[in-house]
Formats: structure tokens, sequence, C-alpha cells
């Protein structure tokens, strides 16, 4: 019983530590996001067109997107074999350094380096959690478990654009922006090195079962692999798990759609000045925290099954409301852009969190979630990539309608993929 109670207090104080420091990883991440309409003024100023620079920064911004995707192929891998916590200790001190780097840049060449290395690094976060996740939590609670870890770059992210938003209201100019992210995720960094561990068994504890389920059989409950083959052989040949990959690839595009011009979209749109609208645009993550802690809780009572089942109907549903905002003249109304891209949030950031989180911990048990989740996150955001430059260009040929209109086209495909998924879970069980 005394066991009992100190593992739950050595996982509340890990899950506490990984959820925070992630959404450290937010504030210097969503800083590009908040500020794209400052440095698109002093860009203006320099004698560039408003036009050029929201490509030039979605150029950045979908260069930084495939450094992070590749960099996800790499580091879920380099994790299953190193450990979680060294690999999300890592990321944090990549992303502090180059994200000071970005500040003192100047020019779109040092922009894009710069930037893309912090994405490169910052790919080392979330399977570091994973793994860690792995071997301190029972594979009976890994969706209300995932579900808080998402919470990280979910009300994380909603956090990091209120904090920054409340610097901008004061007058911070950008650069300014960047080197506050950076050093609250060097204080966030300092609490994790002095008290994030690996697994119960650096105190003294046993670890909890892994999902009997997994791909890897008995292997499952073995931290590391012993060779690529070994790790990557049962994962390849699996359908579900490309399956995942596939709607992987269309949630993240649209997801990380929202996170990017959420508030350059509502500035244009719905009418709000900088501060408001950077502000409202963490509403969809704050939603979005929700949809997934529910979602989470759900699933661990619903089985495999009814996490896919809850991704199909999240997905029809994510569709139906990206036809509308991409179809309905909002005319001069603030509160309905708003109101449905809350609602996007709502639908879909729940089904989301499985892919990545839960579904990777069902695949890869101890042995290989980190790579499960690796894999999936990457290919998922080799479609994210089209959310910068490419979506940039759509905004400004059709306009917002347009750009909705394509988000909406990639939920359809997706929600496909995600009945595919519903039917091979339901034939297993």
């Amino acid at each position: 019983m005394e066991k009992s109670r100190r593992l739950l207090r050595w996982q509340v104080l890990t899950a506490s530590l990984m959820v925070s420091g992630y959404a450290g990883y937010y504030l210097c991440r969503s800083d590009l996001s908040v500020v794209i309409p400052l440095i698109t003024q002093e860009l203006v100023a320099r004698g560039i067109s408003a036009e050029a620079a929201r490509i030039h920064l979605g150029t950045i911004a979908s260069v930084g997107v495939l450094t992070y995707a590749l960099g996800k192929f790499i580091s879920g891998g380099i994790t299953d074999f190193l450990g979680g916590r060294r690999n999300f200790l890592a990321g944090m001190g990549g992303s502090i350094l180059f994200t000071v780097c970005f500040a003192l840049a100047g020019g779109f060449p040092l922009f894009t380096l710069t930037w893309a290395v912090n994405r490169l690094m910052q790919s080392m976060g979330w399977p570091g959690i994973v793994k860690i996740s792995s071997r301190w939590f029972s594979y009976s609670t890994y969706g209300t478990v995932m579900g808080i870890m998402s919470l990280s770059f979910l009300f994380g992210d909603a956090a990091a654009r209120e904090y920054l938003s409340i610097l901008i209201r004061h007058g911070m100019g950008w650069r300014s922006v960047f080197l506050v992210a950076a050093g609250t995720l060097g204080l966030l960094f300092l609490v994790n090195l002095a008290f994030l561990r690996e697994s119960p068994t650096s105190v003294g504890l046993n670890e909890p079962h892994a999902n009997p389920e997994n791909l890897f059989k008995d292997e499952g409950e073995e931290p590391a692999p012993s060779g690529l083959r070994d790790l990557l052989g049962p994962l390849l040949r699996s359908g579900p798990f490309w399956l995942v990959c596939l709607l992987s690839l269309g949630v993240t595009l649209v997801r990380e759609t929202f996170n990017l011009w959420t508030p350059t979209y509502f500035h244009q749109v719905a009418g709000l000045d900088q501060a408001g609208a950077a502000q409202s645009s963490a509403l969809f993550p704050l939603f979005g925290g929700i949809s997934v802690l529910v979602a989470g809780y759900a699933s661990d009572r619903l089985g495999r099954s009814g996490r896919a089942a809850i991704i199909f109907f999240g997905m029809v549903l994510t569709g139906v409301t990206l036809f509308f905002l991409g179809r309905i003249d909002f005319g001069h109304s603030t509160f309905w852009p708003v109101a449905l891209v809350t609602t996007v949030a709502l639908m879909m950031l729940g089904p989301y969190s499985y892919l990545a989180g839960a579904i990777s911990l069902d695949f890869g048990g101890k042995h290989g979630s980190a790579t499960a989740a690796g894999i999936i996150d990457g290919i998922g955001y080799l479609g994210g990539v089209l959310a910068g430059d490419s979506v940039a260009r759509i905004s400004i040929a059709y306009g917002w309608r347009g750009a909705f209109s394509f988000l909406a086209a990639a939920a359809g495909l997706s929600s496909a993929a995600a009945f595919a998924f519903l039917l091979t879970q339901r034939r297993s069980q």
C-alpha cells in the first residue's frame, strides 16, 4: 500500500513536470504565430508588400514544419534507444538557444535557418514524453494519461498565446517577445533537469505493465530494442499503423493551419486588433484541451475500437464545420468566425491527441512507443508543411473561405481513413 501511494506521488510529479515542460516548448513555437502581424508591419515599413511578407513568413513556417517532421522520424528511434528524459531535456535546451538566435537575426535567410533548427530541436520533446509515459503509467490509463499530457500542447499553447499577447499589449516588440519566451522556457528546463526521472526503477519502484496487445508482444515490456530491425519491423508491417499515419497527415495539416494563421485570420476577417487576435487565438487550444480530456477519459472505458470511433465521428464533424467556414460570408461579425474556429478545436483535437499518444503506446508498448509516435507525427507534419506557404498562397488567391474549403477536403479524406481504421479495430476485437 505504501509503495502504491509512493508510486502515485511520483506519477503526479512526473506528469506535472512533463506537462509544464512541454507547455514551455510552445512559448518558443507559438511566438512566431503571435508576432506575425508585428513582423509584417516591420517588413512593410521596409518597403515589402503585406502579401509578399505573408508568403515569406508562411515559407519560413513551412520550412520549420518540414524540419520538425524530419526530426520526428529520427528522434523517435533515438529516444527508444537512449531514453526519454535525455531527449526531452536536449530538445528544451536547443529550442532556447535558437529562439534567442531568431530574435537576434535579421533578414529572411537567417530567420529561416534559426527557425528551422529551433523546430528540429523541438522534435525531440514529444517522443521523450511518450517514452517516459510508457514506463511510468499502466496501459489501462493510456487514454487519460495521454489526454493530460496533451494539455501541454493545448492549454500550454493557449497559456503561451495569452502570455505573449499581454507582452504585445504592453508595447513589447516582437524581438523582445522572443527573448522573454526563451527565458521562461529556460526556467522550466532547470526544474525538469532537477526533478524529472526516466522510470520508477530510478526511485526504487516497479514499472506498470505495457499493453499486452502491442505489436512487439512480450518484448513490449522491454524498454530498449536490440536493433533497428527489431524496432521498425513490427510497426512497418502493420496495416492499422499505416492507417493512423495517413490519418495524421490530414489532421496535422488542419491543426497546423489553425496554429499558425488563426491570429492573422481573426485580425483580417473578424476585425480584431493584433493583441485581441492573439488573445482570441488562445481559444483554439483552450477548447482543444477540453476535447482531449473528455476523449481520453472516454477511450479508456471504450477500448481501442472506442478510440477509433471517436476519431471517425470527430473528423466528420470537423469537416462539416470547415465546410461552413468556407461557404458562409460572416459580414462584420466577430462572434461567428471565433465560434466556428473554436468548434473545430472541440471536434478535432481530442481525436488528434490519440494518434501520437495513446495509440502509439498501444502499438509500441515500452519497446517502440517513441518510434511509433515519431513516425506518426513525422508523417503528419509532412502534411503540416502545407499549412505555411501553401495556405498563405491559397488565402491570397481565393481568400480565407477558399483556404477553409481546402481544409474541409483534407478533413473529408481523413474521415475516410478513420473509417477504415475503425473497421480494422472492430475486426481485431
